[in-house]
């Protein structure tokens, strides 16, 4: 009896050992108690966790093995992958959006302070150089500084032709005040808008004016523009919420090992990068209308320098204004002699003072100030900066990867796969929504673009075309690139005022007479008529046809799943 007991102790110890070495389930029954301390971590309840492995039937994300997970513990720390996620694509946009913000401010405030110094140098210089000319006149200076922040800042004015009235109207009103004891009617005030155009009363500074101005206040303005229109690109962008296919990929990449009892296994680095080209596949198709519009905005800063570059010409309007003045004193003799012979002798009214016997003969010469350095040394930054944001779209996958989501240093054994610790054996997936068609990770739909990054890939190339139209010295006169679904406007700094922007700012004539466009010496009214044409904004409808084309050309498409 004693030997029959014995033997079958040695049978029972016998199969003891068999059924461990053949993987009984009972025998692989783990401790949960890594798993409770990390999820209790994260603010959740521990009255639901397993103290040991549990099998796994119920999970409809991770790996249906033994597990740490009930099927609340699965929802609820899905909910928090995809949470994760999305803060760290704000936290990852942020840091853009703040250096884009900071440029903007950096280089708004310069140009603006360029403008402001330029017309303080010539409220104070003017009066003493040119007395009566100046002060009777004072209002008709500020209102075009005016209208150059207002222009700057983008409102939809025409600068030449801004610039153009500012002349006539201000040449009607030395005209007048040379000759005070004259009717002066609006049929003989036209005839000396017309008489102008030959005898160029302000000498060559209102065509220098012109051809400088218009270049670099439209480089100035279109760069500040395009830095907003870059941030709001890329506030609007992190707002897009993940697909639902994405956030089981995620869920599966990020807390899967912790089901399955080996949380401190992390993500194989091929592997995370195909779940993150699959769930930002619509973000990496930003990439090529980013690139364009980062390298116009680079391009440009050439714009910037030399003696028709923003630095000279937004510091130095009242340079032009001063010559303009100066060669109206010389030529007032020879001016008036003229206008009388081409339009006939004026009426003399009899209540009126008598004529001017002498003009005032006060002359202005301005030294130019060399620039400070302060514009050279933001571009210099700006280049720097724009040029590391370039790839900011495509690499989201790998920098989220690395810094967010703790990736593994290799693949190897050691890194979680999706299933279980092991290498990561598919392909690595290209950028972008057309080649995730088999993206082994994630269900993307390639016919279905998000509408919302398509919209801002829009925005990317109208504002695009603005800058290279301004690089050859060309206002495109688009409506404010940057007006998006929520209406925010991005021009510089502060934008301008509700009541002139997006719509013609225009100033009542004393007259019903016809604008004087064509009285700007140098500028001839065939010149007139072509940049009036020039300043008619493009059809609203344009824009609008080329995103349905943009969006229609996606469903097109070949179908993947």
């Amino acid at each position: 009896m004693e030997l029959r007991a014995r033997g079958w102790w040695l049978l029972y110890a016998a199969a003891v050992l068999v059924a461990c070495a053949r993987g009984d389930p009972a025998s692989k029954s783990r401790s949960c108690g890594e798993v409770r301390q990390i999820y209790g971590a994260k603010g959740f309840s521990l009255s639901d966790v397993p103290q040991a492995e549990i099998s796994g039937e119920h999970l409809r994300i991770c790996p249906q093995g033994y597990t740490c997970c009930t099927s609340e513990m699965e929802g609820n720390l899905a909910n928090r992958s995809r949470a994760e996620l999305e803060t760290a694509l704000l936290e990852g946009s942020r840091a853009l959006q703040a250096t884009l913000a900071a440029q903007q401010r950096g280089f708004d405030d310069h140009f603006q302070r360029l403008l402001n110094d330029s017309e303080r140098a010539l409220q104070e210089a003017f009066p003493g150089a040119f007395g009566e000319l100046y002060t009777q006149n004072a209002k008709a200076f500020r209102d075009l500084y005016a209208e150059l922040r207002l222009y700057y800042g983008g409102a939809n004015l025409h600068l030449q032709e801004t610039l153009a009235e500012f002349w006539a109207r201000l040449l009607e009103r030395l005209f007048r005040q040379l000759h005070p004891q004259l009717l002066l009617p609006d049929d003989y005030l036209d005839c000396l808008g017309k008489q102008a155009e030959p005898l160029r009363p302000f000498g060559e500074a209102p065509r220098e004016l012109r051809l400088r101005a218009t270049r670099a206040f439209v480089a100035a303005r279109a760069f500040v523009q395009g830095l907003g229109v870059a941030g709001d690109v890329v506030r609007k962008v992190a707002k897009v919420p993940l697909s639902p296919e994405c956030s089981r990929a995620v869920m599966k990449l990020v807390y899967c090992a912790h089901c399955l009892g080996v949380p401190g296994a992390r993500p194989c680095p091929d592997y995370c990068r195909n779940v993150l080209k699959g769930c930002l596949a619509n973000q990496a198709d930003l990439d090529a209308e980013w690139r364009n519009l980062l390298d116009s905005m680079v391009l440009i800063t050439d714009k910037f320098w030399g003696p028709s570059g923003a630095e000279s010409v937004i510091g130095g309007v009242h340079y032009w204004l001063a010559e303009a003045v100066n060669a109206l004193q010389d030529n007032s003799d020879t001016l008036t002699a003229k206008v009388i012979q081409g339009c006939g002798n004026p009426k003399v009214n009899p209540q009126g003072p008598g004529p001017k016997e002498k003009w005032p003969r006060g002359k202005l010469a301005l030294q130019e100030r060399p620039p400070a350095g302060t514009l050279q040394k933001l571009v210099s930054e700006a280049k720097a900066q724009l040029r590391d944001a370039q790839d900011f779209w495509i690499s989201l996958p790998g920098t989220l990867c690395s810094e967010k989501l703790a990736m593994s240093s290799a693949s190897d054994e050691r890194c979680w796969n999706g299933m279980a610790k092991g290498r990561y054996l598919p392909e690595v997936m290209g950028d972008g929504l057309a080649n995730q068609i088999n993206n082994p990770e994630v269900e993307v739909d390639i016919t279905k673009p998000d509408m919302t990054i398509r919209q801002q890939i829009m925005q990317l190339k109208i504002m695009t075309n603005r800058l290279r139209g301004a690089y050859s010295g060309n206002d495109l006169d688009f409506q404010d690139a940057s007006e998006g679904d929520d209406g925010s406007g991005s021009g510089s700094g502060e934008g301008c005022p509700d009541e002139v922007c997006g719509r013609k700012v225009g100033r009542k004539s004393a007259s019903s007479r016809t604008p004087l466009t064509h009285a700007l010496p140098g500028l001839s009214e065939r010149e007139g008529q072509q940049t009036s044409a020039a300043a008619r904004p493009l059809p609203h409808t344009s824009p609008l046809l080329l995103l349905g084309l943009a969006l229609a050309l996606p469903a097109a498409a070949p179908r993947g799943r």
